[in-house]
């Protein structure tokens, strides 16, 4: 696919045709920005852990400090699947996969792939799975 241009401020419109080489240049730029965006959230909590004060006297500060740590580095580990599935999605682009369900191969929609730039499902699709899912933890729990 060659590098497609896109005019300042495009946003994606029905009034094209699904999928067009613009909107799969939007939604790479947009996934590469997010991927950017996340990769250096992640450098920032790097430096940041570096530079904590790990032997606070106080038990009460040490255990605030390390409560902190701990869910910093329980989201980064959200942002490392996250990225995950942000190369996935720019691998479906290069592949011309990229806006239609996995499931049942209708397309997704711009606004849900605004919204969600990694969706893989349509939003019935999505919504019988989320129904499955329920059920089945549900019946797990019982």
């Amino acid at each position: 696919m060659s590098k497609i241009i896109l005019p300042k401020g495009y946003k994606p419109s029905n009034n094209h045709e699904y999928m067009n080489s613009e909107h799969l240049e939007y939604f790479k730029q947009k996934l590469i920005d997010w991927k950017f965006s996340l990769l250096e959230e992640s450098q920032e909590t790097l430096v940041h852990l570096r530079e904590e004060n790990w032997n606070e006297p106080d038990p009460n500060d040490r255990a605030s400090v390390e409560t902190d740590a701990s869910i910093e580095l329980r989201t980064r580990d959200r942002y490392r699947k996250l990225l995950g599935k942000i190369e996935d999605a720019i691998m479906r682009i290069e592949q011309n996969e990229y806006g239609y369900c996995v499931d049942t191969g209708e397309p997704i929609g711009l606004k849900r792939l605004e919204a969600r730039p990694i969706a893989v499902l349509c939003i019935e699709a999505q919504e019988r799975h989320e129904k499955y899912e329920k059920q089945y933890v549900d019946d797990f729990d019982e």
